[in-house]
């Protein structure tokens, strides 16, 4: 079948033909391609035509696709197990090699998703501290949780969705919106809310309104601030934990935050997150303390093993960080050089492999505000042109591209073509 007929078909039985928005490509005026199979950096359409792909299922590919490791993995283990709905030792494995590998988690719970992850660290949050109130910052996307969809980056702002219908006000009362980048709107959330606040949760590289790294000032600031308030500070290092250090984001700033989410890579490719932290905080969990939480698939078998079969991958492979840094580093100064001798006004930015092309003609993009000057129609015909040429990349201007160890010099040769005669 072909694409096309594939997608009108899929219309009728889905919702937008897709299980998640962004995929619809619906601010792109392209129909999608319909991916079949993918090795390594790249991915084939059902009418057999390959891609680079700079998308990685959205991040957790981080190894590449179908990494003969992790396939391993999953196959050895679905011989003997599928689900149980039980404790097992693989479990052990992943959360032991987790919390002895990476800074400020010592204990850790495993989860199904990134939006169970966040959920289930603020409901321990407000647990632990006896508070109900959230700080999150406008244009951070915390997964679709109700509390969070207030002021969300990626694709609520893709499609142009005020939060969203369905979202009961009561279920958003409790969450304050501060302004990324700005301490000062955050210690006046504090000061009109003393007492109030149970804790502060951020994306530390922020990756759904696009790559918006924190800054080191901003950083510092929330972590004292949290200490003043007796409030938790929550990373949420879904997309950014074992990507742009093994150890996350956290230890590019030296950080100790009280509980970080993970998800994305940290399955193999498999749906799976997890929330861990400080002892005293996580034995707040039932059954062990009073802050219920639950998933008869958490933990399950085969995700645990594809996750322990990657993260163990990049412990034991720390070159494997160098190469992505240096593909990265190739990508962000190539396209910076060809769109400035294009007259094409671009923002870029990179924190190791995560990296967005902002068509913006600001000196820099820092903030929300910044983000949503992008020049939209213009990122629609790049997508378009790229697309069309072979380079598989997000859809919308507010979402990153990501790099690989399977890609190559080559591969990141070819982006930078297609980008040289793109006219803007």
């Amino acid at each position: 079948m072909r694409n096309e007929s594939i997608f009108i078909e899929s219309k009728k039985y889905i919702p937008g033909g897709v299980n998640s928005p962004v995929r619809a490509f619906k601010d792109v005026d392209i129909l999608p391609p319909i991916i079949k199979k993918a090795k390594g950096a790249i991915v084939t359409d059902e009418e057999d035509k390959d891609y680079i792909d700079f998308v990685g299922a959205w991040g957790p590919m981080i190894l590449g696709h179908n990494d003969d490791d992790v396939v391993k993995a999953i196959k050895e283990t679905s011989e003997n197990a599928i689900a149980f709905g039980a404790p097992t030792n693989l479990e052990l494995e992943l959360a032991k090699l987790i919390c002895t590998t990476v800074p400020n988690v010592d204990m850790i719970r495993m989860v199904n998703s990134g939006t169970e992850a966040t959920m289930s660290a603020v409901k321990l949050a407000r647990g632990y501290t006896g508070k109900d109130k959230i700080i999150k910052f406008a244009g951070c996307y915390h997964g679709h949780y109700d509390g969070f969809l207030v002021e969300a980056g990626s694709g609520v702002l893709t499609e142009n969705i005020p939060g969203s219908p369905g979202v009961p006000q009561d279920s958003i009362k409790n969450t304050l919106i501060a302004q990324f980048n700005d301490i000062e709107s955050v210690k006046e959330l504090f000061e009109n809310y003393k007492d109030e606040i149970a804790g502060i949760i951020i994306e530390p590289i922020a990756g759904n309104m696009g790559v918006i790294p924190a800054s080191q000032e901003f950083i510092n600031s929330l972590r004292q601030l949290c200490d003043k308030e007796e409030a938790l500070l929550i990373f949420d290092e879904v997309m950014t934990g074992f990507r742009v250090d093994y150890k996350g984001a956290q230890n590019i700033y030296n950080i100790k935050p009280d509980l970080i989410s993970f998800a994305k890579i940290m399955g193999g490719g498999l749906p799976c997150g997890a929330f861990g932290g400080r002892r005293e905080i996580m034995e707040y969990l039932s059954p062990v303390g009073p802050v219920y939480q639950a998933g008869t698939m958490s933990g399950n078998p085969i995700v645990m093993a594809a996750g322990l079969a990657t993260v163990s991958k990049l412990n034991d492979n720390p070159g494997y960080y160098e190469h992505l840094e240096e593909l990265a580093s190739m990508l962000e100064d190539g396209v910076k050089e060809i769109t400035k001798e294009k007259n094409i006004p671009v923002v870029i930015n990179r924190r190791g492999p995560m990296m967005t092309i902002f068509f913006n003609d600001l000196p820099e993009v820092t903030t929300f505000k910044d983000v949503k000057k992008s020049d939209t129609k213009r990122y629609s015909r790049f997508f378009a042109h790229m697309i069309k040429g072979g380079i598989y990349i997000s859809p919308s201007q507010f979402e990153a591209l990501f790099i690989n160890i399977t890609h190559t010099k080559d591969h990141i040769e070819r982006f930078l073509e297609l980008v040289s005669t793109f006219e803007g």
